[in-house]
């Protein structure tokens, strides 16, 4: 398996990726990430990149995350959002920890919009749907569907006793 080699390869994986907690707002669209490859006041940055940006990007398929390496003497986040505004966050001396609690708090979705959100995709009211639990138990009841062959008989042509038989 090519994809478990390297350093810490659970990264790669499915199940790391979903237990990410940082959910981005809506109105977010660019986050960059400024860091040193050397330097302890960067070492919370490095450790950020390797484990928490991964999971960033896996939740946030929307948002465009960029990382510049070796321009700054302080580590920063910047956050770009929809209407032409930025927000400058400072993460200089913070192990990654710090630094994803303050994310999520400043710049994440609450508990309370996640589970709204959760609920409103597990929202089944669509008209197509059918079956137990809808509005329509069967698709006979659909208008433009052909009635249940137990109350009306199918013609003997869409029937396969009568299409396949050989004479």
């Amino acid at each position: 398996m090519p994809f478990m080699k390297g350093p810490a390869p659970i990264r790669r994986t499915l199940k790391f990726l979903q237990a990410g907690r940082l959910v981005l707002k809506d109105k977010i669209k660019i986050f960059s990430l400024n860091y040193n490859t050397a330097g302890k006041n960067h070492i919370g940055a490095r450790d950020f990149v390797f484990w928490c940006l991964p999971q960033l990007q896996y939740k946030n398929p929307q948002v465009q995350v960029i990382t510049f390496k070796n321009l700054t003497p302080t580590p920063f986040i910047k956050c770009y959002y929809d209407d032409g505004r930025h927000m400058l966050i400072d993460i200089d001396n913070k192990p990654k920890d710090e630094v994803l609690e303050h994310l999520i708090s400043v710049i994440g979705k609450s508990d309370a919009v996640l589970a709204h959100e959760a609920v409103l995709a597990e929202k089944k009211d669509n008209p197509a749907n059918f079956g137990i639990g809808c509005e329509k138990s069967c698709i006979c009841e659909i208008p433009g569907q052909l009635p249940c062959p137990g109350l009306v008989p199918l013609p003997n042509m869409m029937r396969g006793k009568f299409k396949h038989a050989t004479e």
